[in-house]
């Protein structure tokens, strides 16, 4: 009987530790390497590319890169796309970050330290 309440206690620890280990920002931008994420930019500019890194300052690398862009003249499509490659984001230019995961997953990132 004691035993079994050991085996409780130890794994309710567990799952404590679990969950401040969710809530670590390393962890969670862990979770987004290699997804795809949409960076919009100030001049009105997108970026899709695989995530590949951040620094402390906030910018963001992306890898096989995609840029599209407003056409003002008349076309048959309202935007244009070039392949990039590798690329770097400064924060200061950023005015969106959107990832590509499930809801729940989408949940997980932006649960906020109490």
């Amino acid at each position: 009987m004691e035993q079994a309440a050991e085996r409780s206690t130890s794994t309710t620890i567990v799952a404590s530790t679990s969950q401040v280990s969710d809530l670590d920002p390393i962890a969670r931008v862990r979770k987004l390497l290699f997804r795809q994420m949409l960076v919009g930019i100030k001049d009105g500019r997108f970026f899709l590319g695989n995530f590949h890194c951040i620094d402390e300052q906030g910018n963001i690398i992306l890898q096989d890169t995609v840029e599209y862009r407003s056409i003002r003249r008349s076309s048959p499509s309202p935007t244009e796309q070039r392949c990039l490659g590798m690329i770097l984001i400064p924060s200061s230019c950023r005015t969106s970050c959107h990832v590509d995961c499930s809801i729940e997953e989408q949940l997980s990132l932006i649960q906020l330290k109490e």
